[in-house]
C-alpha cells in the first residue's frame, strides 16, 4: 500500500525556476521542497493562531505591557498560596 499521494500543483514559471533552483541548490527533490514549504505554512499559521489568542487575552485581561504580566502572575501566585493555605487550614479543623 502507498504512504504517499501524488498532488499535482501549478506555479508561474518564474516561481516554478525559483523552486526548481532552490530543490537543486538543496539538493532536494521537489516534492521534499513541497513538504518542507507546507510544514512551514503550518507551523506560521500555528504561531499565528497562538499570537491572536495572545493578543485576545492580554486585551481581555488589560495587560499592555510586561510589567503588566509580571503583576498579573504575582497576583495569581498570592491567591493561589492563600487559596492553598485556606484549604490546609479546613484541612487541619477537620481533622481536630
Amino acid at each position: 500500500m502507498r504512504t504517499t499521494r501524488v498532488v499535482s500543483i501549478t506555479l508561474p514559471p518564474a516561481l516554478f525556476e525559483e523552486a526548481q533552483a532552490l530543490a537543486r541548490e538543496e539538493s532536494r527533490t521537489m516534492s521534499e521542497l513541497m513538504r518542507e514549504a507546507l510544514r512551514r505554512y503550518q507551523r506560521e499559521r500555528a504561531w499565528e493562531r497562538l499570537r491572536s489568542f495572545g493578543a485576545m487575552s492580554a486585551e481581555m485581561a488589560d495587560v499592555k505591557t510586561e510589567e503588566d504580566v509580571v503583576n498579573l502572575v504575582r497576583q495569581v501566585r498570592k491567591e493561589m498560596t492563600e487559596e492553598q493555605a485556606a484549604a490546609t487550614e479546613m484541612a487541619v479543623e477537620i481533622h481536630r
